[in-house]
């Protein structure tokens, strides 16, 4: 059952604890508010201000799990915070695990904090789970696909238009590098899994996985380099930097490229695209 009032005060105590640089937002020379706005947790949260204003006063209806999950999420709540906010809501926390897309507050800090920089969190799997503004010029939107069409592994075999933003010469490279990958975390998971799911579906619909497959090849690492061919600045050579959160098997990826260099000015140039669709 519902604990609408528990929850208002909840959400309140904790969007009262926010500060705008927590989040990545700018503060601005009259603020006056303490900690973060509604609106400004709407945004975070990926829903109407009115709706999260009803949510938080103990006036809306029931939140979805779906819900939920986004207003976590934007909140930087903790895994135990949002297990807790689940409760108040009347629903079954998720399970905790390796599997998960909670983001951990640390990491979420982290990426806030990379706004100039394409950078992006994915899980073990290659999902991607939230993206600076740069990282969607530079990629795309990835974090927005439905389903496993959020893994890049995944992409890879059920989209080969996605091919299009890496360099040709290292295509047969990065497919077996993604089967290899694929591998391993089911290796580690087992069954029933992510990758297990994952797995069976793109060895039932992809001839050169199930190829690739059959060769059992494993421990292949992804280069430090990246060659990426965007569709309006064209070939770019990126360096590529991870940092592991051990616990939600979460990697932030950080993509730089070095100063003087045609990449370097190229990117530059994404800050003028900001996050415009892709052509």
């Amino acid at each position: 059952m519902i604990d609408r009032e528990g929850m208002a005060g909840f959400l309140l105590r904790r969007r009262q604890a926010l500060q705008p640089e927590d989040v990545g937002l700018p503060r601005g020379p009259r603020r006056r508010t303490s900690g973060l706005r509604r609106e400004e947790v709407a945004a975070l949260c990926h829903m109407s201000p009115d709706y999260y204003a009803r949510i938080e006063r103990g006036t809306g209806p029931q939140p979805s799990e779906q819900m939920i999950a986004s207003i976590a999420q934007g909140l930087h709540l903790t895994v135990d915070e949002r297990d807790h906010l689940f409760e108040l809501a009347g629903h079954r926390p998720p399970v905790r695990g390796v599997s998960a897309d909670h983001i951990s507050p640390g990491l979420l800090r982290v990426l806030d904090r990379l706004q100039d920089t394409p950078a992006e969190i994915v899980t073990e799997l290659g999902e991607t789970l939230r993206q600076t503004p740069l990282g969607v010029a530079l990629t795309g939107d990835m974090a927005a696909l439905p389903g496993p069409m959020r893994s890049i592994g995944y992409r890879w075999f059920a989209d080969p238009a996605s091919r299009s933003l890496y360099r040709a010469d290292e295509h047969e490279y990065l497919s077996r590098l993604w089967v290899s990958g694929i591998r391993e975390v089911l290796g580690r998971r087992g069954r029933p899994s992510r990758a297990a799911t994952l797995c069976d579906d793109l060895l039932e619909r992809s001839a050169e996985f199930r190829a690739l497959w059959d060769e059992h090849e494993v421990g292949l690492r992804p280069h430090e380099t990246k060659h990426f061919v965007h569709p309006e600045l064209g070939a770019l050579e990126l360096t590529c930097q991870s940092l592991l959160d051990p616990v939600q098997s979460h990697s932030l990826l950080v993509y730089t490229a070095t100063p003087g260099t045609e990449s370097h000015e190229k990117l530059q140039l994404l800050s003028v695209l900001g996050s415009q669709p892709l052509a």
